[in-house]
């Protein structure tokens, strides 16, 4: 079976090429990828080559296929897995495997970070043996193929959801999760992770009173508020506010007012910028507990925080990298369910020939995520640019009119458009 796929063989060295891969063995699995989604952590990946903590041996030698947030269907299954699964099922992938190393402790190692036959960027791949072993290869049953790429960065959003605690005056228990009824604060969160994070806290069974996002850019602040509006997130019992930090003289004097001059039970913070944290620490009340969710590139990040209230108020700091497995289950099952709806993460469309060079440069192209059909060549093109395409091109006005019913979100009839007709790799 001959594959094509995007491999990484150094720093910002990637390479679409088309190679043989090997028979499976009875403890494998063949499949079929028909999309990913390209995470800013693949690109720390292409920046850093074999520096990454994933990479587990030379990529010049060995170059992995790259990429892990992606979905697909099984071609063949080998005799170990035969009960459980079958040729044509859907799945998903929890790239987390924290499979266990040969000194039996677990290791770091991923799909498209440390396997040359694995990687959501390729037509088809091997399913080595330590992905089922680790019940990472899940059941997929959403209607579309897409939603199961997004199905990882929300699972990292869940995750941050069930690592905040709070604890009782007299007891040391942590009671797990945001506050019930309570505020939450989702700092510099007009991006597509923070689209996601609105999404969960309206529509996930335990749910904040108040929801205040923030960002400094009015146009992310309207789309965000056109795709998760105030009326829509009053329906499930929250009151949702937008805010433009940026116009403030006093940020968090700001925030603070829009919760009756209290301080908050939560705070999440989407950026790595030393501001924004500082201003999250002085959002924090009693008992209040802080996400750092954003990933900074620079190991020694650092900033300015306040002890005294982590001793004397309780203040609580966790951080987030991902999330395991049963957040996955719960994203799949929650986007299967049609109780929440990603697709606001997805701002461009493209085939695998574009992943080189969007994965490289994905820190300065704006917008969400950019998602990949791994069999078509198509150019990476924005949502938003789809119309103006289709002025000359009839398969962009098609998609265009399509993406107009919905909000100029990406769709099924969207996706299932683009499979049709979209020449191949």
């Amino acid at each position: 079976m001959k594959t094509k796929a995007v491999r990484i063989y150094g720093t910002n060295d990637l390479r679409l090429e088309e190679f043989e891969l090997p028979r499976i063995g009875d403890d494998e699995i063949l499949a079929r990828v028909i999309s990913d989604s390209i995470c800013m952590s693949s690109h720390k990946l292409a920046m850093q080559g074999n520096k990454h903590k994933r990479v587990r041996q030379d990529l010049a030698a060995c170059p992995i296929i790259i990429g892990h947030e992606f979905c697909g269907e099984l071609v063949e299954v080998g005799a170990t897995w035969k009960s459980q699964f079958k040729a044509g099922d859907k799945f998903a992938i929890q790239p987390a495997l924290n499979a266990p190393g040969e000194d039996g402790k677990a290791t770091l190692w991923s799909p498209g970070y440390s396997y040359q036959h694995i990687g959501g960027d390729a037509t088809y791949i091997i399913i080595p043996k330590e992905v089922m072993e680790m019940g990472c290869l899940l059941e997929y049953n959403a209607d579309s193929f897409y939603l199961g790429s997004l199905a990882e960065p929300i699972s990292c959003i869940v995750g941050a959801y069930h690592a905040q605690y709070h604890t009782r005056g007299g007891s040391y228990a942590h009671q797990m999760g945001i506050a019930e009824g309570g505020s939450l604060a989702l700092l510099a969160a007009a991006g597509p992770m923070g689209l996601g994070a609105i999404d969960y806290a309206v529509h996930n069974p335990r749910k904040p009173k108040l929801l205040v996002v923030t960002d400094i850019d009015d146009a992310r602040l309207r789309r965000a508020a056109s795709i998760f509006s105030p009326a829509e997130a009053a329906k499930f019992g929250v009151r949702l506010e937008y805010v433009n930090t940026g116009n403030m003289t006093d940020p968090a004097a700001g925030l603070r007012e829009l919760n009756g001059g209290k301080l908050y039970d939560d705070v999440f913070v989407f950026a790595p910028v030393k501001p924004v944290v500082e201003m999250g620490d002085k959002l924090l009340g009693g008992d209040g507990c802080l996400n750092f969710f954003a990933g900074p590139t620079d190991p020694a990040f650092s900033v300015t925080f306040n002890f005294y209230n982590v001793h004397y108020e309780s203040h609580h700091i966790v951080g987030t990298s991902g999330g395991n497995t049963d957040d996955l289950k719960e994203s799949i099952a929650m986007m299967a369910a049609k109780q929440i709806n990603p697709s606001a993460l997805v701002t461009h469309v493209g085939g695998l020939n574009t992943v080189p060079e969007t994965t490289i440069n994905l820190d300065k192209i704006p917008g969400g995520k950019k998602l990949i059909y791994t069999h078509k060549n198509l150019p990476l093109t924005a949502i938003a640019d789809f119309a103006e395409k289709g002025k000359t091109d009839p398969f962009w006005k098609t998609l265009a009119d399509i993406t107009a019913q919905s909000k100029q979100l990406w769709c099924k009839e969207a996706e299932d458009y683009l499979l049709k007709n979209a020449p191949g790799i």
